[in-house]
């Protein structure tokens, strides 16, 4: 039986994991759940799967938890800003899934590495923010980083025996989401509930509007360089409004090879968590005679973030970690309706712009420094307008 962490239970992808487990009793135990103030979700869930440590970052949250599972036994308390990292770090487990959003998550993912664990990674910030940190602590042992994302869960299926020096090139997929084939004017004026509305996947609110901006897809750029050891001219993106085809692979004698399935976050939660093994899924197949499969060239005027991605990667240093700060920042902004759509990527490429004190990435305090100042200077030209 395989012992799991779930970092970020009560999210779309803790969920989702845990879905899995209920699945598949007889092969995984929860030994650790982190969350976020979903109290009642968490409550459920600790009731449900028993952990012997639950992490929860605040405070007055923490407190509350505690009063009301006082008649629950066994059940230690982690709290604090840290308390994931520690859950990451020191409870007895197998495999930990870092789900939690944005780059909250890089601490955590370094502390389960660290310790001599295996990741199965859903937070993609940790890469795009720290990859080369990441990448150092699994040098000779790949198999310790497990990809969750439909996109690189699919690339690695599609480069599984693969020779590298093989390959040509990787396509990433992505849906367009909600605001596909529209002008860059129209999505000025584009709502929070119309970019909420993502037609193919269910979602956090923050992944659901970087799908919308195309900011994720442009992150997953990067990830998918980390993770594969890919040059950037070397990945390409491609919009699949049906959301059936994940990734593709071109090798150097033309051929290609392509990973199918439907749009259902438990595949790729679930091959993290069995690997290397195939577990009866409950995912219906593909209906092949059922649909036509389409593909189209990315709109890079009305969608700028993936040429953004593109360069803040090249660039490399602490420009990926202003990046993902300052998007963050914009994120909520448009989210609590102080900003337009098509400012958010505004006002990350001119953090992005303005970063003149880049410096390499060897250690978090550096990375730190640079989440600081981008979130601050994020702010600044929020409310200047």
């Amino acid at each position: 039986m395989r012992t799991l962490v779930i970092l970020g239970s009560t999210g779309s992808v803790g969920t989702q994991a845990l879905d899995v487990v209920r699945r598949h009793p007889d092969r995984f135990k929860v030994v650790g759940l982190s969350a976020g103030t979903n109290q009642e979700l968490l409550i459920g869930q600790i009731r449900e799967f028993l952990p012997p440590y639950v992490a929860i970052a605040d405070e007055a949250a923490a407190a509350d938890l505690r009063e009301r599972l006082a008649g629950i036994k066994g059940v230690e308390m982690l709290v604090g800003p840290e308390a994931a990292e520690t859950l990451a770090r020191d409870a007895e487990a197998d495999l930990v899934l870092n789900a939690l959003v944005g780059s909250a998550g890089l601490g955590p993912t370094l502390a389960t590495l660290q310790a001599g664990k295996t990741l199965a990674l859903a937070n993609k910030e940790s890469l795009v923010v720290g990859g080369e940190l990441v990448m150092d602590l699994i040098k000779g042992e790949p198999e310790r980083l497990i990809p969750v994302d439909s996109e690189h869960a699919a690339l690695a299926q599609c480069l599984r025996g693969e020779r590298r020096e093989d390959v040509k090139r990787v396509i990433l997929t992505g849906s367009g989401g909600p605001f596909r084939g529209w002008t860059r004017g129209e999505l000025a004026k584009a709502s929070v509930k119309e970019a909420l509305a993502h037609p193919v996947w269910q979602m956090g609110p923050k992944i659901t509007i970087d799908s919308a901006t195309l900011m994720n897809k442009g992150l997953e750029v990067i990830e998918a360089h980390y993770l594969f050891g890919l040059e950037y001219s070397q990945i390409h993106v491609v919009i699949h409004p049906e959301g059936i085809v994940h990734a593709l692979v071109e090798f150097r004698d033309g051929s290609m090879t392509a990973q199918f399935a439907l749009p259902d976050m438990k595949l790729p939660i679930q091959l993290a968590l069995g690997w290397p093994e195939r577990l009866p899924s409950g995912i219906e197949p593909v209906p092949l005679t059922d649909r036509r499969l389409t593909f189209e060239p990315v709109d890079r005027e009305a969608f700028p973030a993936i040429d953004l991605c593109y360069r803040v990667g090249e660039l490399g240093l602490t420009f990926p970690a202003v990046m993902s700060a300052a998007n963050e920042v914009a994120v909520m902004a448009f989210l609590e309706g102080k900003i337009s759509l098509t400012r958010i990527v505004e006002v990350v490429q001119s953090v992005v712009d303005e970063h003149e004190a880049p410096s390499s990435v060897v250690s978090v305090v550096n990375l730190e420094r640079a989440d600081g100042w981008a979130r601050r200077r994020a702010a600044e030209i929020i409310e200047a307008r």
